[in-house]
C-alpha cells in the first residue's frame, strides 16, 4: 500500500486552544455588533480543529497499522517492494496493539462529530467501525487462532513468493522474510498453544488434510519449493553474477531457516494441535463464546442482529428461492422431482469442463461479455485490469470455486467434476466485474478518499455488492439458458443457506451432518463444494453471514430509490453513488442512498425548471 505522510497532532490541538480562548474572552461593548461574526469565526475554528484532529488521528493510525502488519501479505496484498521481515505476533506485541487501538478509540470519542463536514462524517463512522473491530479481535485474543478453514499464516507466505521483484533490493527484502520465518512461526505456535489451553481453537473436524500445505514445503526439492519461486526467473536488469548470489542465498535461507521452521510447525500440527483441538463446532461453546459470536456477527455484517433473527431471515429467503428454483426446473423440460434434478446436475458430465483450460477459457469469455454491457449499468469504470488465473495448486484443495481481487480473478481448476459450468456466469460476475475486481479497483483509485477507505474491506459491503451483481447479471443478459439461471438461483440459495447454517452451527448446535444435508437438499453445489463450504462456516464464524445480508441492504436501497424517483431513477448514477463509498458499514450505505434520492430529486427539479424556462422563453419570442 502507498506510504502515507504523517500529520502532526500538535497543530489541531493548538487550534482548539485558540478557539476556546476566543469563545471565553469577554466581548467589549463597542464590539457587540461584531459578536455574530466573531461567533461564526469561532465555530469555524472549532470545525477546523475537529477535522484536523480527526485527519491527524486516522493518518497516524493508518501509518502505524501498515507498519504493524508489513509482511503479512494475502491475495490482495501490496504490489510494491516486499517488507524486509514478517510481522511480530508475540503476546507483548498483541497487548501493545490492544492498548494502542483503545487509545485511538478514546481519541476518536473526543472528536465532536457535529463539527465535521463534507465526507468526514462518513469517514468517522467507517474509521470507528474499523477500530472497534480491530480492538474487539484483540480483546477476544483472535490471534490465538491464526488460521481458519479458508486461509492460514503459513500459506499466506506463498502470496509474496508468487510476486515479481523488480530489483536486487526486492530480492534482499524477500530473503529477509525467509530468514525471519523461524521467529514468526515460533510466535504463532506460542499463541496457538495459549489458545489450546483455554479451549480456543479451530474445530478438530476441519483440520483433516490442513497439514498437506505444510508438508508440501517440507518435502519439495529446492527448485520445486514454493518459497523459491521468485528465484526461478529473475529480471534481466539484475546482472548474472548477482542472480547467482541471490539464488545461493535463497538456497541457504531455505535450508537453514525455512525447512526447519516448517518441519517444526508440521510436528506441532500433527502431534499437538490436532489431537488437542476442540471437538465442539459451535463458536458459542468456546470460553466466552456467546459474546465472541455476537462480536463476529457485528464485525462481518455491521448490523446489530441476533443469531435467531438472522436464522429466521435465512429460513424465509430459502423458501422464497426454492419456489423460484422449482419454476426454473419446469422451464428446462426436466421431468422429475427437485432432488432428482439436483442429482442430474451433479452427475451428468455435460455440465462439467473437460479440462482446466476449458474452465479458464469459459470464464474469460464471460468476463469479456460483461465488458460489452457494463457501461450501460456503471458510469465510472476503473483503470485497473484483472487477469484470470487458476488457483495455485497448494491452495486449491481447500479453496473456494473462485476468488476475486483488484488485479486477478482466480478460478479453481482442482477436481473438475466439482466445478459445474452452469454456476460459472454467477461466479464470474461475483468475483471479477462488476463484482470484486471492479469494486476494489474503483475504491483504490478513488483519490478523494482516505487510505483506510480505499484499501480496506468491509465484508458486508464488498460481499453484498458482489452478490448483488450476480442478480444484476439478469438485466445484463448473462444467463443464456434455464440451466445458467438455475446456477444463479443455486448461488442465491447457497448464500441464503449460509444464514441458516452459520447460525445453526454456532448458535443452535447443528452438527456437521445437518449442515451438509441442508446444502445438499437445497442447492446444486457439488459434494466437494458442499464439504468445503460447511467446513468454512464451522471454522470461520460469522463471515458467511455478510453476503446475503449485504445484498439485501443494496436491493432495499435500490427499490427505495426506484420508488421515490420513478422515471428520474438513473441506474448508472445509483451504482456510481454506491461504488464511490469505497467500503462502508451497511447503515452508512443506506444513508448515502437516502442522500442520493434527495440529490436526484433536486437535479430532476432543476432540469424541469430549466426546460420550463426555455419553453416559456420560446413562447415569449413567438
Amino acid at each position: 500500500m502507498p506510504s502515507i505522510r504523517s500529520v502532526s497532532v500538535r497543530a489541531p490541538l493548538a487550534a482548539l486552544s485558540v478557539a476556546v480562548l476566543i469563545a471565553l474572552a469577554p466581548v467589549p461593548a463597542a464590539a457587540a455588533a461584531a459578536a455574530p461574526v466573531a461567533a461564526d469565526k469561532a465555530a469555524a475554528a472549532d470545525a477546523d480543529s475537529a477535522a484536523a484532529r480527526f485527519k491527524a488521528l486516522y493518518t497516524r493510525e493508518w501509518k502505524w497499522r501498515q507498519a504493524q502488519f508489513a509482511g503479512g501479505d494475502d491475495e490482495d496484498g501490496p504490489q510494491g517492494q516486499p517488507a524486509a521481515r514478517l510481522p511480530k505476533v508475540d503476546p507483548a506485541t498483541q497487548a501493545e496493539r490492544e492498548r494502542y487501538w483503545a487509545q485511538v478509540l478514546e481519541e476518536l470519542d473526543a472528536i465532536d462529530a457535529k463539527q465535521l463536514e463534507g465526507e468526514d462524517p462518513v469517514n468517522l463512522e467507517v474509521f470507528r467501525q474499523q477500530i472497534q473491530s480491530l480492538l474487539a479481535n484483540q480483546r477476544v485474543r483472535q490471534y490465538e487462532m491464526p488460521f481458519n478453514s479458508d486461509s492460514a499464516f503459513w500459506t499466506n507466505l506463498g502470496f509474496t513468493a508468487r510476486r515479481s521483484f523488480r530489483d536486487v533490493e526486492g530480492y534482499e527484502r524477500y530473503l529477509g522474510q525467509l530468514r525471519d520465518i523461524p521467529r514468526y512461526f515460533d510466535e504463532q505456535i506460542g499463541n496457538m498453544r495459549a489458545g489450546l489451553k483455554r479451549g480456543f481453537s479451530v474445530p478438530r473436524v476441519t483440520l483433516a488434510g490442513r497439514d498437506v500445505s505444510i508438508k508440501e514445503v517440507v518435502d519439495a526439492k529446492l527448485e520445486d519449493n514454493l518459497l523459491y519461486t521468485p528465484f526461478k526467473k529473475m529480471p534481466a536488469n539484475i546482472p548474472a553474477a548477482e542472480q547467482a548470489r541471490l539464488r545461493a542465498e535463497a538456497a541457504k535461507a531455505i535450508d537453514a531457516s525455512v525447512l526447519p521452521a516448517y518441519r517444526k510447525l508440521l510436528r506441532f500440527m500433527q502431534d499437538e494441535y490436532t489431537p488437542q483441538a476442540r471437538t465442539t463446532l459451535a463458536a458459542e461453546k468456546m470460553p466466552g463464546g456467546e459474546d465472541y459470536y455476537r462480536a463476529k456477527i457485528r464485525e462481518f455484517t455491521t448490523l446489530d442482529l441476533t443469531p435467531r433473527q438472522i436464522h429466521e431471515i435465512g429460513v424465509q429467503e430459502v423458501a422464497k428461492i426454492r419456489a423460484q428454483m422449482e419454476q426454473t426446473i419446469v422451464k428446462t423440460g426436466f421431468k422429475g422431482t427437485f432432488p432428482e434434478f439436483l442429482h442430474y446436475l451433479r452427475t451428468d458430465p455435460k455440465f462439467y469442463p473437460k479440462s482446466g483450460d476449458e474452465l479458464l477459457m469459459r470464464a474469460s469469455w464471460l468476463a469479456k461479455r460483461v465488458d460489452a454491457e457494463i457501461g450501460n449499468y456503471i458510469g465510472l469504470l476503473p483503470r485497473q485490469r484483472f487477469a484470470i488465473k487458476p488457483v495455485p495448486a497448494d491452495l486449491a484443495p481447500f479453496y473456494t470455486a473462485g476468488r476475486g481481487g483488484r488485479d486477478v480473478y482466480l478460478v479453481n481448476t482442482y477436481d473438475l467434476p466439482s466445478r459445474p459450468l452452469f454456476n460459472l456466469p454467477a461466479l464470474t460476475l461475483h468475483e471479477s466485474a462488476p463484482g470484486h475486481s471492479l469494486q476494489m479497483s474503483l475504491a483504490a483509485e478513488h483519490e478523494g478518499l482516505p487510505d483506510f477507505r480505499r484499501y480496506t474491506y468491509i465484508s458486508a459491503y464488498g460481499e453484498g455488492w458482489a452478490l448483488y451483481t450476480e442478480k444484476l447479471g439478469i438485466e445484463m443478459g448473462m444467463y443464456d439458458t434455464p440451466y445458467d439461471y438455475f446456477g444463479y438461483l443455486t448461488y442465491q440459495m447457497w448464500r441464503a443457506s449460509r444464514l441458516v447454517v452459520d447460525t445453526g452451527v454456532h448458535h443452535l448446535g447443528w452438527t456437521r451432518e445437518q449442515s451438509l444435508a441442508f446444502l445438499r437438499d437445497n442447492t446444486a453445489l457439488s459434494e466437494h463444494e458442499i464439504e468445503t463450504e460447511v467446513d468454512r462456516y464451522i471454522g470461520w464464524p460469522g463471515q458467511a453471514l455478510s453476503y446475503y445480508l449485504g445484498q439485501m441492504s443494496i436491493e432495499r436501497s435500490r427499490a427505495k430509490a426506484e420508488q421515490a424517483l420513478g422515471e428520474d431513477f438513473d441506474i448508472r448514477a445509483f451504482h456510481d453513488a454506491v461504488l464511490a463509498l469505497g467500503s462502508v458499514p451497511l447503515p452508512v450505505l443506506e444513508r448515502r442512498v437516502d442522500r442520493f434520492i434527495e440529490e436526484s430529486r433536486a437535479k430532476a427539479a432543476e432540469k424541469k425548471a430549466k426546460a420550463a424556462a426555455k419553453k416559456a422563453a420560446g413562447k415569449t419570442e413567438d
